[in-house]
């Protein structure tokens, strides 16, 4: 049972009816991630602020990653956008629309960001991504995080062109991040995110599979990783520019996925079936010394 505290003015967050808003936040504890308890450390509005972007991310993510041809994942796609067009003319359905739109009015979200989160889902629904090249790697990273990223700067309190720019490049570190941990249970899928041009470049076959246990993709995950690194240090300079308090979580984040990153250099890539992870206390003592730096 979810129980919701009233705001201080009496009223629910983001003056949504509670069951709009239990529904919302079902669907964030169902997914079995520590996302839920990770956004606690917010206020109530933007706490569910923050259940409803990840709500709509974990819906579309879902259509990419479900059973189904292209065609069928892609018309679902295109029914999204409908949804999200219609949220942005004022219309809501149901419980998740009702809480979006009132996050969207809140926090001033913009249309285009939704998109490109969808078009990021898009790339994967269309068939599966296999040795991209450069741009379509980056375009990747910026349409399936750095957009949440700019979704979520604006609810956490900062919508400045700095949290923008922490939006660029922690968006692209958490992403980079995410794929050299990844290789081998994205290969399983049929996918390799690794760019096309650093795979040729240390003579790794452009295969999931052959990549794996291939000798160079040692170098090409300490590239990418030195590229991840880059944008943690670009991410945490803008984060100086910002709200201090709104970059609480952005902060709380870097901080986990480097450890992560780190982590994952001193293991290597020889054995890329074994996936790095953080214990429980771990990442708790990371949380912490992110919040008071």
């Amino acid at each position: 049972m979810v129980f919701l505290r009233a705001r201080h003015d009496g009223g629910t967050p983001l003056g949504c009816d509670p069951a709009d808003l239990a529904e919302v936040e079902a669907v964030v504890r169902d997914s079995g991630t520590s996302f839920g308890k990770g956004m606690q450390i917010l206020p109530p509005d933007r706490r569910y602020g923050m259940y409803a972007v990840y709500a709509f991310c974990r819906l579309v993510d879902d259509v990419a990653d479900d059973d189904g041809t292209p065609q069928d994942k892609c018309q679902r796609l295109d029914a999204w956008r409908e949804r999200i067009g219609r949220l942005y003319a004022g219309e809501a359905q149901d419980a998740l629309d009702r809480v979006l739109l009132a996050t969207i009015r809140t926090f001033g979200l913009r249309q285009e960001d939704f998109n490109a989160v969808i078009d990021g889902m898009e790339m994967d629904a269309r068939g599966p991504i296999v040795a991209p090249d450069e741009a379509t790697f980056d375009l990747y990273c910026d349409r399936v995080a750095s957009a949440v990223g700019r979704l979520s700067v604006r609810v956490f309190g900062d919508s400045s062109a700095a949290a923008d720019r922490v939006a660029f490049h922690l968006g692209r570190a958490l992403q980079i991040t995410n794929i050299l941990r990844d290789v081998a249970e994205d290969a399983q899928r049929g996918r390799l995110y690794l760019p096309a041009e650093l795979l040729a470049r240390f003579d790794v076959p452009l295969t999931p599979q052959g990549a794996c246990h291939a000798e160079g993709l040692e170098s090409v995950g300490r590239i990418l990783a030195g590229r991840a690194h880059d944008h943690f240090r670009a991410a945490a300079a803008a984060m100086r520019q910002c709200d201090r308090r709104a970059m609480r979580p952005a902060r709380v984040m870097g901080a986990t996925y480097a450890a992560i990153l780190a982590a994952q250099e001193r293991q290597g890539w020889r054995h890329p079936e074994c996936r790095v992870s953080l214990s429980r206390p771990r990442k708790l003592l990371i949380a912490a010394r992110a919040l008071v730096s």
